[in-house]
């Protein structure tokens, strides 16, 4: 109730409310943000914050540590897809919020391998509500950077269908087909290639394109891909 009725003050809170948003803090994210941490105490807390402090639920939700992770974060990371899903039905998680490396939900979500369909449906929201294309602060990588980097085929698939841009370049100049080049993963090459308009010419700050990459890595079957698909353009 106290922070409810100083919600105003906030940004410039006096010692009684850092107490109170102490105890916030350590509520929240006790109940939320453990890797053991069960969806129904969070529908629980989130019920009561509902029924008694409506104007606080943004910021609960919202609310970060030290390292500008929020529950949403945690439970991302923590595959805890069904916290995931209570999160994101209270309309008010800002699923493009960066911790302090510049990684959003996303992002970590790309790097994930959820468990069954429920998990996958969740993460389709989450991408769906998100934004693709934001950068890490420390890399310039994308959410399908990272999925491209660790072969996860399945994310790939979803972040393309969510509005990745393939052609984006990272802080080296790397674009998600040169990982994929770089990594021999000519499974996901040829996704970007099929579903994505992939400029070939491309050249990271090296100036290496994704067929010089894969040519280095001796990825042969990678570089005959992209070969095909540079003699196909041409025509």
């Amino acid at each position: 109730q106290f922070l409810k009725d100083h919600m105003k003050n906030m940004d410039n809170p006096n010692d009684d409310m850092r107490k109170a948003l102490v105890v916030l803090f350590q509520s929240w994210f006790g109940v939320a943000a453990e890797e053991a941490s069960k969806a129904s105490s969070v529908a629980a807390h989130v019920r009561e914050v509902k029924k008694n402090a409506l104007s606080l639920m943004a910021f609960l939700i919202n609310l970060a540590d030290d390292n500008g992770n929020t529950v949403l974060h945690y439970s991302v990371s923590h595959c805890n897809y069904s916290i995931v899903s209570v999160l994101l039905d209270t309309g008010v998680a800002d699923v493009n919020l960066q911790n302090n490396a510049g990684y959003t939900s996303m992002m970590l979500a790309s790097l994930t391998a959820p468990d069954g369909p429920s998990g996958m449906e969740v993460v389709r929201r989450l991408m769906e509500l998100g934004n693709a294309n934001i950068k890490s602060s420390q890399t310039g990588q994308t959410a399908l950077h990272l999925a491209v980097r660790h072969g996860r085929v399945v994310m790939v698939r979803l972040l393309l269908s969510c509005g990745a841009d393939a052609n984006i370049q990272d802080k080296e100049g790397t674009t998600a087909l040169m990982f994929a080049s770089e990594r021999g993963h000519t499974h996901i090459a040829r996704l970007l290639l099929e579903r994505s308009q992939c400029d070939l010419s491309l050249a990271d700050k090296h100036g290496r394109t994704a067929l010089s990459i894969a040519t280095q890595g001796s990825h042969t079957d990678t570089a005959a891909l992209l070969k095909a698909h540079a003699k196909a353009r041409a025509l």
